[in-house]
């Protein structure tokens, strides 16, 4: 670009650009786009841009954050023969010759679920000694009434009383998502930034909260409402950590999978609808089923259409610049239920709830056929999820979407099926429409709710 002169009337503006390079440990700026590299260590792909005018001078950084992590499904992730929980985050190969030849033992600061760890800590102990790592393991009370921030700094002092190397040992979180989110939080805040690894021990979170980058807790009594955008450098997810969960914990996962299918995916929706109760009867485990291969290959399936759709939504808008999210399907009231009723209900049995009143809206805008909603309804009772609950209101419903206008650029921002695994944002829906869907959803499902969980 250059110097740019603008001439209007007394007022005078130079515009310039700089591109930023590196030589012998110094950043230096340089006139222009086109810098020879042959002359320089490293060309940044940040710029500077430079406006002087006759009263002031401003400066402009373009900066791109790149992040890259990895989600990988594996299996048998605590046989201390599987190098994945150590060394499955780093990419460079040369990078991992060079740890493996090393006589140095490896540091891990482990935070668990202590409910989780009550099952694997012996598992997870036997590991780590057996891989001769230097380890800490913090089992804790990650649930949704102690997310907050009193939780993170706990988390926050026992690292800090750890020799963890802020760049080369990551700190890893073992449990669902509340775990991955506090410790995620926590991992965002220690010095700034240093690296962590997800690991989901519930449905929920293997679909969820191990695949993005949010991290939050809980505060003013909102849900999510402290937290940052720091992906993790890995999530490892093995489906074996499912078959100690309850079967309540299963259909739970069951919503965030069918919140995929619904906005995304028509033939993931046809899985469920077909094979949903199956999966929440075997949780996802083919071993003494009686199923056999044909519940390997839907298990498998499934969450590879859920984690991939779920994936195309996420990486294009980590930061969620663009509030156009279809991902939001079954968020908008959710958030306010599940605070007001906790613990009553668990974050995907809110979720659905909210996506079956949403899904009346869709029929009550002519956006769903009859047919179609009785099949998303017959859907969530078959996968034993409530599709109704009477704390969930006309008034904490209109709350809710004021409080979306709010925080949303001015917009509702309203993802709505448009038939079965497709959807789009709304912005207009009257309250008519409102109105009239919720009385017919409390008229149809009030008394035939198909719920794990007290009405």
């Amino acid at each position: 670009m250059g110097k740019v002169h603008l001439q209007d009337n007394d007022t005078t503006e130079k515009k310039t650009e700089f591109s930023l390079v590196r030589a012998k440990d110094t950043w230096r700026r340089k006139l222009g786009k086109n810098v020879n590299k042959d002359t320089v260590d490293c060309v940044s792909a940040a710029k500077i841009y430079e406006v002087v005018t006759v009263k002031d001078t401003t400066w402009t950084v373009v900066c791109p954050i790149v992040f890259t992590y990895k989600v990988t499904e594996t299996q048998d992730l605590l046989d201390p023969n599987n190098d994945t929980l150590l060394l499955g985050h780093i990419s460079d190969p040369q990078q991992l010759e060079e740890i493996k030849k090393s006589n140095k033992s490896l540091q891990r600061f482990i935070v668990v679920d202590q409910e989780v760890y009550k099952i694997y800590g012996p598992k997870l102990t036997e590991y780590l000694e057996t891989n001769n790592v230097l380890y800490k393991i913090l089992a804790l009370p990650t649930t949704e009434e102690n997310k907050s921030m009193d939780m993170v700094l706990k988390i926050l002092e026992e690292i800090n009383n750890f020799p963890l190397d802020r760049r080369t040992d990551p700190i890893i979180a073992i449990g669902g998502g509340v775990c991955l989110d506090i410790v995620g939080l926590a991992a965002s805040l220690y010095r700034r930034r240093t690296p962590y690894i997800r690991i989901p021990t519930t449905l929920l979170s293997y679909i969820d909260a191990s695949v993005g980058a949010k991290t939050g807790v809980n505060f003013a009594n909102c849900k999510n409402k402290l937290g940052a955008y720091i992906p993790p450098t890995a999530a490892f997810l093995d489906l074996s950590f499912l078959q100690t969960l309850s079967r309540r914990h299963i259909s739970n996962g069951l919503a965030e999978m069918l919140k995929m299918a619904l906005v995304k995916h028509r033939g993931l929706f046809e899985l469920l609808e077909k094979h949903g109760r199956m999966l929440l009867d075997t949780k996802f485990q083919a071993h003494n089923s009686g199923y056999g291969q044909n519940l390997l290959q839907t298990a498998s399936q499934a969450t590879h259409i859920a984690i991939t759709t779920m994936l195309e939504e996420l990486a294009p808008n980590l930061w969620e610049d663009d509030l156009n999210r279809l991902v939001d399907f079954g968020h908008l009231i959710s958030p306010a239920l599940e605070m007001k009723v906790l613990p009553s209900l668990l974050h995907g049995e809110a979720v659905n709830i909210d996506m079956s009143y949403m899904v009346y809206v869709s029929k009550e805008r002519g956006l769903l056929s009859e047919e179609e909603k009785q099949r998303i309804i017959r859907c969530m009772v078959g996968m034993e999820l409530p599709v109704w609950n009477k704390e969930c209101t006309m008034e904490l419903i209109q709350a809710s979407l004021q409080d979306r206008l709010k925080h949303s650029g001015g917009l509702v921002r309203m993802p709505l099926p448009v038939g079965l695994g497709q959807a789009e944002i709304f912005n207009n829906t009257s309250y008519e429409i409102l109105h009239s869907a919720y009385e017919k959803w409390c008229d149809e499902l009030n008394v035939s709710s198909g719920s794990n969980c007290d009405p």
